[in-house]
Order: structure tokens, then C-alpha cells, then sequence
């Protein structure tokens, strides 16, 4: 079983900043693009930003400019690094692992999600 660990979840007020981290066994980490995904109550989840193994980086839409995701190979870890908060940023954020060896060969891991909420 490959465990995801999340953490940096927390409370933060309207236009503040706040980091995410997670961790990926190293036999994940090097071969898997990372990246996080959120949902908010009674929506879908959605991708808020991804790093390839390459070190590509993409953002949804409603936060490029103000989240930053990167890539540590010494940590096995990735960041989320999140600035100008919205309220409407308020939800689980998942962390997850994928990787596509061909079109029937996908594989995918996910963390267990941590809250984060932004107060208005």
C-alpha cells in the first residue's frame, strides 16, 4: 500500500498564505508526477496544480498567480505553496500520484486529504 502523507492543512484568514506538503515513497516520487487536487462541500474535485517527474508544472485556472507547486528529490516531497486565499479556496486538498505506462496502464495514488479553511 503507498501511503501519501499530507500535512501544512490549517486555518487562515482571507489573503493570507499557507504551505502544503506531501510525502511519497522514493520509489513513487521518481518515477510518478505529484500534484494536489481539492473539493469543496458538494462539488467535485478539481486539480489545483501538478509537477511532472520532469519538473512541468500546470495550474487550474482560478489559481494561477497565486499557488506555487514545486518538486524536492532530496525530501521525496512536494509543495503547494499558497498565497492570496480566497474563502472559495476552503475545502479538502488531496494530494495524489499518477503515472501512465500506456493507454490500458494507469495507475494512481491518493492521500487521505487535509482541510483547509479560509476565513472571511
Amino acid at each position: 500500500q503507498v501511503q501519501l502523507v499530507e500535512s501544512g492543512g490549517g486555518l487562515v484568514q482571507a489573503g493570507g498564505s499557507l504551505r502544503l506538503a506531501c510525502a511519497a515513497p522514493r520509489s513513487i516520487f521518481s518515477i510518478y508526477n505529484m500534484g494536489w487536487y481539492y473539493q469543496a462541500p458538494g462539488k467535485q474535485r478539481e486539480l489545483v496544480a501538478e509537477v511532472t517527474v520532469g519538473g512541468s508544472t500546470y495550474y487550474g485556472d482560478s489559481v494561477k498567480g497565486r499557488f506555487t507547486i514545486s518538486r524536492d528529490k532530496v525530501k521525496n516531497t512536494i509543495y503547494l505553496q499558497m498565497h492570496s486565499l480566497k474563502p472559495e479556496n476552503t475545502a479538502f486538498y488531496y494530494c495524489y500520484s499518477d503515472r501512465t505506462l500506456a493507454p490500458d496502464k494507469y495507475t494512481a495514488y491518493w492521500g487521505q486529504g487535509i482541510l483547509v479553511t479560509v476565513s472571511s
